[in-house]
């Protein structure tokens, strides 16, 4: 697959004015559509009756509600609605960074092998957790799981990053190319690992491939949540050097960039978001490279208002999927991972034929 360029960010300055402003207003769209998605999914469910406007007010001391509406809303779909927007954001701001590294509409996260190095992790504390010294286990618990995740992400990022870099440059080709071939020896490991598990983890790790926010908690998210805000506020941040970067590194370094400070960056900054990610919810995905493409078919490449407005409209898709997955075969939950495949799928095929001509110059 080769690298290709998007198209020059440099407008005149009326179109520059016209992109801003749609930029603006579909970024002033998409918070009121977020903060809708938020309410419809602390209300949405088996108990549909739950009363979610006196909840929220009770807790804070305003108006009364019942102790069963209290519990759903606040220990079961509140750290389930805002993992759901964490991630769904992070993944989407991760899909879009990773697309104006590559400068390739089709990049995604999983390119530089975290999804499947944080897999590993999580099948391998899964399986093999039990065999850690009983004083570890107790010290872990239930940090075990997304702790290895997270842990896998980063050492199989950190050895692409080796592999790509030599005499000081990143090459995004090696890396490319280097990450499809990490992502297959890690499944295989991976696939040895699972071939030893019993009956019980293998369960535990069909659910946890699929992905899913059925176990989000506020513990969990104690745990990825951090690193998750922390990567999604210092997004923006790149959002200069990677305009710069779609006219081309010599073009980018002449502008000032330090292209290769740039690329440590982000593909750590990636790394740490999508591994805490997998790590509490699993594998989910397309939504990193739906939702960055989409955002620029409406509104452009510039990646200052495409980076915020690509966690939000990431926050919503996950979310909207989350409560489609609760309701499709109740009274059971369906993985969201499969939801976001299937819509996704068709997308990314979408995708790869509109740029067919591209990809095979």
């Amino acid at each position: 697959m080769s690298v290709t360029s998007f198209p020059s960010t440099s407008k005149a300055p009326t179109q520059v004015g016209d992109r801003r402003a749609r930029g603006a207003l579909i970024q002033t769209t998409l918070v009121v559509a977020l903060i809708c998605v938020m309410l419809l999914s602390l209300g949405w469910g088996a108990a549909s009756s739950t009363d979610v406007i006196g909840a929220l007010g009770a807790k804070f001391g305003v108006g009364t509600a019942n102790l069963r509406d209290m519990a759903i809303v606040w220990d079961i779909r509140m750290p389930r609605m805002v993992t759901g927007a964490l991630v769904g954001a992070a993944l989407a701001v991760s899909g879009a960074v990773m697309q104006g590294l590559f400068r390739n509409p089709l990049a995604d996260p999983g390119l530089v092998g975290v999804s499947a190095g944080a897999g590993l992790g999580a099948v391998a504390a899964i399986v093999l957790g039990g065999l850690l010294p009983a004083a570890f286990q107790a010290i872990t618990g239930s940090y075990l799981v997304p702790f290895a995740a997270f842990l896998g992400g980063w050492a199989s990022t950190l050895v692409l990053y080796r592999i790509a870099t030599q005499g000081g440059r990143t090459s995004v080709a090696t890396m490319l190319l280097a990450g499809i071939a990490l992502g297959a020896l890690t499944g295989a490991v991976t696939g040895f690992i699972v071939y030893r598990a019993t009956d019980d983890q293998l369960r535990d790790l069909t659910f946890w491939g699929m992905g899913s926010l059925a176990g989000a908690t506020w513990l969990k998210l104690m745990t990825a949540g951090p690193i998750i805000i922390f990567t999604l506020l210092s997004a923006p941040f790149l959002a200069r050097s990677l305009d710069a970067l779609a006219l081309g590194e010599p073009v980018a370094a002449h502008l000032g960039v330090d292209v290769q400070k740039m690329k440590r960056l982000a593909v750590l900054s990636v790394a740490a978001s999508v591994g805490a990610c997998v790590a509490i919810t699993g594998g989910i995905g397309f939504i990193g490279i739906v939702v960055p493409h989409l955002l620029r078919l409406v509104q452009g490449p510039v990646h200052r208002t495409l980076l915020p407005n690509a966690a939000l409209l990431g926050a919503i898709v996950l979310l909207v999927a989350d409560m489609f997955s609760r309701v499709v075969v109740s009274p059971a939950e369906l993985p969201i991972g499969i939801v976001t495949a299937t819509l996704g799928g068709p997308f990314f095929l979408w995708i790869l034929l509109k740029n067919r001509a591209i990809l095979e110059s």
